[in-house]
């Protein structure tokens, strides 16, 4: 893929590119609920899905306050709790901080490395800074830096999420790449000059026919091949 040339830093998405974010609410939410029925358990994860995309997409839109994803997550873990009936009050604060403990993608330790040896790597995420450190450390991944979209008071796809990560990078935005298992988030970073490069991830967003990214893997280790090969 010639398409990826005279890079100079790798911003990486986090949730759900370089952790599986749906597996690991799934789990969390069924610790929480170890005698629930596949149906409640599913039930409860999309009320938390759904909460968490519409009240991000409120903030969006002006008709929220910022908000970041601990008090998100906090309000979803009562609505699961209120859904499926649990009152005990450490269970729910367990379930709040769900996000925290997200496992890894089987090739997210090794392939960041890798491309960590080569590039500054910048770590880019909607979860809020408490979160983002202590998912890093859960799940062992390795960045430069890791930048929360709460620094700016916004969730992506809002422009200055992705300006926060081309002003840390200091280089041009055609010098950053952006990956991502979601082509909505390389849509904007597009949009806002940067490179692109999906990654594909079971329940990620796949490209259309018309996205034209600067390069498609089906692993994070071919990613790391190619940039490391230039």
């Amino acid at each position: 893929m010639a398409g990826i040339r005279d890079i100079e830093v790798v911003v990486f998405d986090v949730l759900g590119t370089l952790v599986d974010e749906p597996g690991g609410l799934r789990a969390e939410i069924r610790a929480a609920m170890p005698a629930a029925d596949d149906a409640l358990a599913e039930e409860s994860f999309s009320l938390w899905q759904r909460h968490r995309e519409r009240e991000q997409q409120r903030i969006g839109q002006g008709r929220r306050a910022y908000a970041s994803t601990d008090v998100i997550d906090a309000e979803a873990a009562q609505l699961v709790a209120d859904h499926a009936g649990l009152t005990e009050p450490a269970v729910i604060a367990q379930l709040a901080t769900a996000s925290r403990r997200l496992p890894p993608w089987d090739d997210s330790a090794a392939g960041l490395d890798r491309i960590a040896r080569r590039f500054p790597v910048i770590g880019l995420s909607n979860a809020g800074r408490t979160a983002l450190l202590r998912l890093a450390a859960h799940a062992g991944l390795r960045w430069h830096q890791g930048l929360s979209a709460e620094s700016v008071q916004a969730y992506k796809p809002a422009p200055e999420v992705y300006r926060l990560a081309v002003d840390t990078a200091g280089c041009p935005p055609e010098r950053v790449l952006m990956v991502a298992a979601h082509a909505w988030d390389l849509r904007a970073a597009q949009s806002n000059g940067m490179r692109t490069a999906y990654v594909d991830r079971p329940g990620g967003d796949p490209p259309t026919d018309t996205d034209e990214f600067d390069g498609r893997f089906d692993e994070l280790g071919h990613l790391a091949g190619e940039l490391t090969a230039t």
